[in-house]
């Protein structure tokens, strides 16, 4: 196709799809505003429940493929010390989730292990200790009413739940279409940094959710593909896109096929067993399921594609830059539609400086490069 169409196709569909979420937004707000909050609240039953996650690091946790209640409930607990002090600072519900966490961590440690495999048993040991060494700080934060030391150390023991969560995937849990098999995968997640003129930052992406899409992009990054190359879109509180090669090419040209490599739609919805491919969501009249991975959070990473093609994507991709509050996850027309594949987890303050011409000096795999499986190409 040539550079011209495709480019043109690309801003058309971004420009479509932002008057759709401009518009969105305000008939939106026009209906609470006319009917009142007692008649949207009889709405929430086709809404999601309770608040869009915003933050790419609580995606992610949620996005592991483990079962342990016990975990996902420390995880809870945690996690809900944020929304206590968020709009009001209500210290009795900050006290008991933090005395839940510590129950759990004291009185469960059989029920956190238990999903661990025996090699990695030690690990996870270990990062237990350190959760039970590092509450006391949270709780002394909490005694003071210290919001900002209290959200600090929240984040610290996030962390840490976090790397034990991992510690608990036994086994990449599907098996990806063999039609695909031509094309890396990522089975597993890998950590990149990128350095920009404007700064550092550093994104995980998650095979786990979009083994495809997540494994030609480190691939990708592996060649030093994306290794000075300018950002060529960038709009506020929308998209900043990068990955367009210099010459006409619009794409990754595989050095030993000779020829174009697509990369297919690929879409994890919660609840299933499998990404769907090759649609999107609208496509097959799922309208109201949510992907694992959602546009809900400043920092996303997804695929960039032809409007008309879903399956034509290769190696631009988008920073997703809108704050979506009043478009949480599956009320927003990206959902379903793009492949998000990762979120900016360190640096997020670094998106907001970088516009179009400037550059991605570098990026570079600095953990998890032993999770990319190599296509099988005859």
């Amino acid at each position: 196709m040539p550079f011209e169409r495709w480019l043109n196709m690309q801003f058309k569909n971004f420009d479509r799809i932002q008057s759709w979420l401009r518009t969105a937004v305000t008939l939106v707000l026009l209906v609470v505003l006319s009917l009142g909050l007692s008649a949207a609240a009889k709405r929430t039953s086709t809404m999601p429940a309770g608040n869009a996650i915003t933050d790419g690091r609580a995606l992610l946790r949620n996005a592991l493929p483990i079962d342990n209640p016990t975990v996902r409930e420390l995880q809870k607990d945690l996690e809900d010390i944020s929304e206590q002090l968020r709009a009001q600072r209500r210290w009795s519900a900050v006290s008991s989730d933090i005395k839940k966490a510590s129950r759990i961590l004291s009185d469960h440690e059989a029920a956190l292990l238990a999903s661990v495999p025996d090699d990695r048993k030690p690990e996870a040991e270990r990062l237990i200790t350190e959760l039970k060494e590092a509450l006391p700080q949270l709780q002394a934060a909490g005694e003071a009413k210290d919001r900002e030391k209290v959200l600090t150390e929240r984040i610290n023991l996030l962390n840490l739940v976090g790397q034990l969560e991992e510690l608990m995937v036994q086994k990449f849990p599907y098996e990806v279409p063999e039609e695909y098999s031509h094309l890396p995968q990522l089975k597993g997640r890998a950590t990149i940094e990128f350095v920009t003129n404007k700064g550092r930052m550093v994104a995980v992406v998650d095979g786990y959710s979009a083994p495809v899409t997540a494994g030609n992009f480190v691939d990708l990054v592996q060649r030093g593909f994306y290794n000075g190359l300018p950002f060529t879109r960038q709009e506020d509180s929308y998209v900043l896109q990068v990955g367009d090669p210099p010459g006409p090419e619009v794409g990754f040209i595989d050095p030993k096929t000779k020829k174009y490599r697509a990369i297919p739609l690929e879409i994890l919805v919660q609840g299933d067993e499998a990404p769907t491919y090759g649609v999107t969501l609208e496509d097959v009249g799922r309208y109201k399921d949510l992907p694992v991975l959602p546009f809900s959070a400043y920092g996303a990473l997804a695929m960039a594609r032809p409007a008309e093609d879903p399956n034509g994507g290769s190696s631009q991709f988008f920073f997703f830059l809108f704050e979506p509050e009043l478009t949480p996850a599956g009320l927003n027309l990206l959902d379903g539609r793009y492949s998000v594949f990762g979120f900016v987890v360190e640096g997020k303050e670094v998106l907001g400086q970088l516009k179009a011409g400037d550059k991605i000096e570098s990026a570079r795999v600095i953990k998890g490069l032993e999770n990319l499986v190599e296509p099988n190409v005859a």
